[in-house]
């Protein structure tokens, strides 16, 4: 295969499935890739486990505040906005916003969520376990984050689905399905200002009004005397609606769809519940939601001999480090038992690992343990329709049949 056959900018590429092939060709021929783009000045690509972590973790030299985090191409005071979001900052001024939001994801506040997470999950299984069919996604793994995190923010359950449509919207700028105008970049826009506005009456009413929930908590912590301003909120909630909504949805339904293509694996687990924390970081690994994310050269560097001017974009994929043979034995199987399982899905450490990702792992495992109870005989009754974009792995549609059974909730 040549090099320059390959585009990793064409979200159409990623429809079918993952180029993993692609992916694995970069690695063996040119693992610091100078990548053409029809639309952009062109980008180092980087795809090896080691050079992915180092990337992400050295800030001093790949910024994400020069030009943000996303692979595309975007307009100076779009990307100055986008310096407010902390996943699009550098230390100390990453760090500073950090420490003020960190008050809301400590480990004894996300292990109080855990028993409502467990009747969540209950209620959108009892929803559906009547019927004997679903759809996967919009019926059962979009609900979960998305009942969690409208929780979390202290947002009313009955405006969940708003948050569902805006990062759909986002998320899924060259979708068509979730586009109603032929420009899917200024519909994504318009998605996100409504977001913004929604976001600023909900502040209003928790300055007024505080609660417990985590939108309470930032409107009102303080460390060093400093604060979150309302736009800074503004955007973390935008932040929390799509990262925390969006990727583990797609994760879970992933997974899902990786199961079906492993039936081996499912009654594996099914056999053997104890295997449960492994299979959450195999399933991590190998759907790795959240495929790359792009950082700016501050000065002249050098990855594997490669001389990278100051200035450039440079993208890294966690999709490809995460099947490295060089650190995962037959990295192209699906091992709910994988023992050592150091994937990158939450981005390998450093400044920017996700903030997120302990509650994630309870959502993923808490989920699985339901299904395994409840729906041990799922299986895929039609096709999978995936999510046509080159920055997220999603599956938009996975059908599904299982055994009728009753509701725990009555």
């Amino acid at each position: 295969m040549e090099l320059n056959e390959i585009d990793l900018t064409d979200s159409r590429n990623f429809v079918s499935a993952v180029p993993h092939e692609w992916f694995a060709e970069l690695r063996r021929q040119s693992p610091v890739y100078w990548h053409e783009e029809a639309e952009g000045p062109g980008f180092w690509c980087v795809t090896k486990y080691d050079d992915c972590v180092n990337v992400n973790r050295d800030y001093e030299h790949f910024s994400s505040a020069k030009r943000a985090t996303f692979l595309w191409e975007m307009p100076e005071d779009q990307i100055e906005q986008l310096r407010l979001m902390m996943l699009n900052m550098d230390p100390p001024l990453h760090t500073r916003y950090r420490r003020l939001v960190n008050k809301g994801f400590t480990p004894r506040m996300v292990n109080q969520l855990e028993q409502k997470i467990h009747e969540t999950a209950d209620t959108i299984i009892d929803a559906v376990i009547e019927k004997g069919q679903a759809d996967f996604v919009t019926d059962i793994s979009a609900e979960l984050p998305l009942q969690v995190i409208a929780d979390l923010l202290g947002v009313p359950q009955a405006d969940r689905h708003n948050m569902f449509d805006w990062s759909n919207r986002m998320i899924g700028q060259e979708d068509p399905e979730f586009q109603t105008t032929a420009n899917g970049e200024e519909y994504a826009n318009e998605a996100a200002m409504e977001l913004y506005a929604y976001a600023a009456e909900l502040f209003a009413k928790k300055k007024a009004n505080p609660t417990d929930d985590l939108m309470s908590v930032l409107s009102s912590v303080e460390v060093d005397g400093d604060k979150l301003s309302e736009l800074e909120l503004e955007l973390f909630f935008l932040l929390l609606t799509v990262a925390g909504n969006e990727t583990t949805r797609n994760l879970i339904s992933g997974a899902m769809h990786t199961f079906f293509q492993n039936p081996d694996q499912w009654q594996r687990l099914v056999a053997d519940r104890s295997l449960l924390p492994s299979a959450t970081e195999e399933m991590l690994r190998y759907v790795t939601p959240v495929m790359n994310f792009r950082r700016q050269s501050t000065g002249p560097v050098e990855i594997r001999g490669q001389h990278i001017e100051e200035d450039q974009k440079v993208v890294f994929f966690h999709i490809s480090a995460n099947r490295d043979e060089d650190v995962f034995d037959d990295p192209d199987k699906f091992d709910i038992g994988r023992t050592p399982n150091p994937h990158m899905a939450f981005g390998g450490g450093g400044p920017h690992f996700c903030l997120g990702a302990n509650l994630a792992r309870m959502e993923i495992r808490v989920m699985f343990e339901h299904l395994l109870d409840r729906m041990p005989d799922l299986r895929l009754d039609g096709e999978a329709q995936r999510l046509q974009s080159a920055f997220i792995n999603g599956v938009k549609h996975l059908p599904i049949a299982f055994s009728p059974g009753a509701p725990v909730g009555r």
